[in-house]
Parts: C-alpha cells; sequence; structure tokens
C-alpha cells in the first residue's frame, strides 16, 4: 500500500541534506521498500467534482528547470534557466516567467541565497536580467512582480561587527559580522540593466535595551514598531543571517509589505507608500508611520509584550493577504511550519488583523496585537503525518480551496474548505533528474507551487501542451479517471473477488489479454486512494493484494486497462 507521509527532509540545498539523515532514516526505509508498481510520484490523488481546474508552476530547488503541469499531472509548459532557483517564479501576464537564480556568493552565504533575477518569454528566451550579488547585497527568497511592471526583492545586506555593535548589538550575540534585510523595488531597463525606484530597510527600525548609550536604547515593550537587534535564534545565537526573512507579499490596495521573519517567528507589516526617505525614518506615508512596523503577529515575545507561551508561529513561510474576490478576502494566509512548536507538526492558517474604523491596525496598551487565534487552521488528523519543517507555502483558489506546498517532500496538495484533501501532486524531480515512477523520491524540495486558473491572461494565445507526465515511466490511464466513491456504481461483473469481505488478502480474476498491463485502485469512503498498484496479468491468472494494513470498511475496487476500467465493492473485515 502506498501513503504519503509528510515528513521534514531537508532545508534549501544540496549540501545541508546530511544533517537530517538519521531524522529521515526510518521514513526512507519504508519508501525504500516500495515495489516498483506503486505510485509514488506525479498525481497520487484527484477528485474532479471537488478540486480546482487550472495550472500549477513549481521550480524544485535542485533543478534548473521550472514545469508548469495541469491538474491531470501532464506536462504543460517548461523553462530552463542556467541557474537553480533562489526561490521563487511566477508567472507573468504576458506569460513570461519571472523567476530568480542562485549564484555564488562567498561574502553572504546562507539559506535561501539567489542573487539573479530573470525573466523567461514563453518560448524560452531570457528577456531580462539583474544581478543582486556581491559583496555586500545579495538577493534571496522571494521576488514578487508589481503591478505596474515593477519587480520586488528581498535583500541581504552586510553590515560590518563595529556597525552592529554601535547599534547596540550584544557582543555574546555577535561573531564577525551581521546581516540584516531590505527590500528594493526595481524597475527594469533593457535586457541587463534596472532602477531601485524604493527602498525599505530594516536597519534604520532597530530598537534595543543592551546598551544605553546607543540612541536606540529605549524599553522594547513601548516601541511595538520597532525590531529588537537582540532578539535571537536560542539555538544559534551568533547566526549571521539573525532574522532570515523568508518571503512576503504586496497588498495594491492597502499599499503595504507584509513579511514573514522566520528567526523572529513573526510577519510584519510595513508602509510601501512611503518615499525611500520617509521609510528610513518614523514619520510618512499613508500611515505617516515612515518604515515602521504597522502590525506584527506571531511572537509577542519578540517585543516584550508576551512570553513564549504565547508564541502562535514557529518558522513560517508564505504570508499572504487573500486576493480580492476570493473567500476570505483581505485575510492573511500563512504556512505555518511548526519547527519548535510542541508536537513538532505544521499547519496552514488564517487570521484577521484588527483595525479601528480609519483602517489602522490596533493595539492596547501592554498587551499585543490581535487576534488571539487564527481564525482557521488546517492540520492533519494526526498532526504529526503533516509536518514540512522549512520552506513550504500555501494559496487560496478561487473556488475557496487552498493549494498546500510542503516542500520538504515535495508533495502539493489541495484541500476543500472542510479540509478534504482533493488533488495530490509529488514533485517527480530528485537533486535535478527525473524520477521514475515506483521509485522513492528523494532531494525533491519545492520552495513554492502556484496556481494558475485556466482563464489565466498569461494563458491566451499560448499552446499548452498535454504532453506525458514529468515522470519515467508513467502509469496509463492516469487518475483523472478516478472519481469519488460517492459518485460510483457496480458496473462490471466479469470481475471476480474473493474473499469479499476479506480481511488480509483479495484474490482478483477477471479476462484478461496477456501481457497487458492493468492498474488496481483502491478508493475509500471519502473518495482517497488508499491503494495503486500497476501489473501485468497472464490471461489465467489470478492477482492477489494485500489488504491487511488497510483500515476495515467499505472500498471501491478499480480495475483500469487502457480501454475500459471494471468496479467492484469491497468489504474489509476483520
Amino acid at each position: 500500500m502506498f501513503t504519503v507521509q509528510n515528513q521534514a527532509i531537508s532545508p534549501d540545498k544540496k549540501s545541508e541534506f546530511s544533517f537530517v539523515v538519521n531524522f529521515l532514516f526510518a521514513f526512507l526505509l519504508v519508501a525504500n521498500s516500495m515495489t516498483a508498481n506503486e505510485r509514488t510520484v506525479g498525481l497520487i490523488e484527484y477528485h474532479p467534482t471537488g478540486q480546482q481546474e487550472g495550472y500549477v508552476l513549481f521550480a524544485p530547488v535542485l533543478s534548473t528547470t521550472t514545469y508548469l503541469i495541469d491538474k491531470c499531472g501532464y506536462l504543460s509548459h517548461s523553462w530552463k534557466s542556467t541557474y537553480t532557483p533562489g526561490f521563487t517564479a511566477s508567472l507573468l501576464k504576458d506569460g513570461s516567467l519571472l523567476r530568480s537564480g542562485v549564484v555564488e556568493n562567498s561574502f553572504l552565504n546562507a539559506p535561501g541565497g539567489g542573487g539573479i533575477i530573470e525573466k523567461i518569454n514563453w518560448d524560452g528566451v531570457v528577456e531580462w536580467s539583474y544581478s543582486i550579488s556581491d559583496s555586500v547585497v545579495r538577493q534571496h527568497h522571494e521576488i514578487l512582480p508589481m503591478p505596474n511592471g515593477n519587480v520586488l526583492a528581498l535583500v541581504w545586506e552586510r553590515k560590518t561587527k563595529d556597525e552592529a555593535l554601535s547599534y547596540g548589538r550584544n557582543p555574546e550575540k555577535l561573531d564577525k559580522e551581521l546581516w540584516t534585510e531590505k527590500i528594493i523595488e526595481i524597475k527594469p531597463n533593457g535586457q541587463n540593466g534596472g532602477t531601485v525606484v524604493w527602498e525599505w530597510n530594516l536597519w534604520d527600525h532597530l530598537i534595543q535595551n543592551f546598551d544605553s548609550s546607543k540612541a536606540n536604547f529605549n524599553t522594547i515593550s513601548e516601541h511595538p514598531e520597532l525590531i529588537d537587534i537582540n532578539y535571537t535564534n536560542n539555538n544559534n545565537p551568533k547566526d549571521l543571517d539573525w532574522l532570515h526573512i523568508n518571503g512576503f507579499d504586496y497588498n495594491p490596495t492597502l499599499d503595504q509589505i507584509i513579511l514573514s521573519a522566520h528567526s523572529l517567528n513573526e510577519v510584519l507589516i510595513i508602509d510601501h507608500s512611503t518615499t525611500t526617505a520617509e521609510a528610513s525614518t518614523h514619520s510618512g506615508g499613508k500611515a505617516n508611520k515612515g518604515g515602521d512596523v504597522l502590525y506584527r503577529w506571531g511572537n509577542p515575545e519578540a517585543y516584550k509584550r508576551g512570553t513564549v507561551a504565547d508564541k502562535k508561529l514557529f518558522g513560517q513561510h508564505n504570508p499572504q493577504w487573500i486576493a480580492s474576490g476570493l473567500p476570505d478576502q483581505g485575510k492573511i494566509l500563512v504556512f505555518n511550519n511548526g519547527m519548535g512548536r510542541p508536537g513538532m507538526f505544521s499547519s496552514v492558517e488564517v487570521f484577521a488583523p484588527t483595525v479601528d474604523n480609519n483602517g489602522n491596525y490596533t493595539l492596547n496598551p501592554n498587551e499585543a496585537y490581535l487576534p488571539k487565534v487564527p481564525e482557521w487552521i488546517y492540520k492533519d488528523t494526526i498532526p504529526m503525518n503533516f509536518f514540512s519543517f522549512n520552506q513550504s507555502g500555501a494559496q487560496r483558489l478561487p473556488n475557496g480551496n487552498t493549494l498546500i506546498c510542503a516542500s520538504t517532500t515535495g508533495t502539493f496538495f489541495e484541500i476543500t474548505p472542510d479540509k478534504k484533501t482533493v488533488w495530490k501532486c509529488i514533485c517527480p524531480v530528485s537533486y535535478g533528474k527525473i524520477t521514475k515512477q515506483g521509485e522513492a523520491p528523494s532531494g525533491n524540495l519545492t520552495f513554492r507551487a502556484g496556481f494558475y486558473p485556466v482563464d489565466f491572461s498569461g494563458f491566451n494565445g499560448r499552446e499548452l501542451k498535454h504532453e506525458e507526465p514529468i515522470e519515467l515511466n508513467p502509469y496509463t490511464p492516469d487518475l483523472c479517471s478516478i472519481v469519488s466513491v460517492q459518485e460510483e456504481k457496480e458496473t462490471d461483473t466479469e470481475v471476480n473477488v474473493y474473499p469479499n469481505p476479506s480481511g488480509d488478502l483479495l484474490h482478483i480474476s477477471f479476462a484478461a489479454k496477456e501481457g497487458n498491463t492493468y492498474q488496481t485502485v483502491l478508493v475509500n469512503s471519502l473518495g482517497t486512494v488508499v491503494l495503486s498498484k500497476n501489473f501485468q496479468k497472464a490471461e489465467n491468472d489470478a492477482i492477489n493484494i494485500d489488504v491487511s494494513v488497510i483500515p476495515i470498511g467499505t472500498y471501491i475496487l478499480k480495475v483500469i486497462s487502457q480501454n475500459s476500467t471494471s468496479i467492484k465493492k469491497v468489504v474489509i473485515a476483520r
């Protein structure tokens, strides 16, 4: 039987896999014990009446290719680059791919490092390339297309040890240097040029209560709009990348940006309506707070208005405002990785900041920013079964479903508002190479997966292919022929299943052409595929299927050939 286990595999790059080998050993033993006839990659689950039709874009972390697939798992288009992703990729309205790439940088080298931004047209031609990588700065993690055609980019900026000390950094939490974070808005120019038209630097908005001789010394709890330069990851207090901002989103209606500060276990909202000059101060912009933090949520301990018990986010990724016109529009969606959370599990959450009548974020004296709890949470019924400790993301879809990317296993799945899985796919690219169906994938990290509806403007006039699935030796026919159990009827009496009910082995016999490939699929009452196996059957042979580990209940058994599907109701009882 094949089941997907959403367990952690690794952080960002191949060189970093080694430290989790022992953690993954048990999982890999199970994965590698799967027979070659079991579905291990590509499309795993498909429900036509519940999922959102469209296309999914993803860029495997260790591959130079970005893929666009349809919801049946077939390759629709792809783009090749010289670089592995650094990390995000998105489609533009003209059908071009906006993508960051990894370039070597020995000065600023941490998980998530990129360094170059490319715009690649539909035909694979690089139309624009822009480098942000030297001894002082490096683009990392996220780039974002703006409505005006500009590009937002996250950038590390190196500060010397003396500069860090001058801002009140505790020397016990300081190594040779410190990296801060900034956001720049780039207006593309020509093939390789660009103009920075706006900039925000977190370094301008620091506070500390360690060194009273410094200008930014103050009571931290009284200034939640500022970031404590000495709040650190206790596991690595001298980390150069001390904040590790790993993603952001832009709200054009509010003209605001939301950031995910991994090491703070917080999301932060800042004002984009400022000028660059105003963004370096504490006034100006629509909110008249300059570049100060307008709102923060997830860990009030970071601004001394709570304790570790009040923490809500744990190494989160991919914060975003749910787009206008979608269910829960205007609220914030975030992938809560769960690293360090009791129980060690991931979740996807929706919450809504509290605002006054003028749209300003509210904060009561001596209290933390609200809400106290999210409005909606997705987690597995067995929480630890869904754990992607690094990277990952989620996206609200037009029909109200949510597409989730569990990066560490390269798993993309779609859930309904009532949290039922209606689509699932596993990235078939391992360490940059295509995986064979039936093989256990590894090294198939995927930072993010993005959904695009059928009517997306970038597809106008484009050829969307329906090629073979990406994986080698794919199943035929595919799971798009499988519908939910509620729609099934027992239609084929030529398939003989015995004993039925069964507790351990199912014996299946039917008329078959010798040498043909057949697929058996067992679907539970929720429409979830619990077993999928291919085999070649001799004309008079019976097939034996082990169901001893499958829970008792009523199931639909499908025997699928190239030209037909036979259906039988099966009861498992012990």
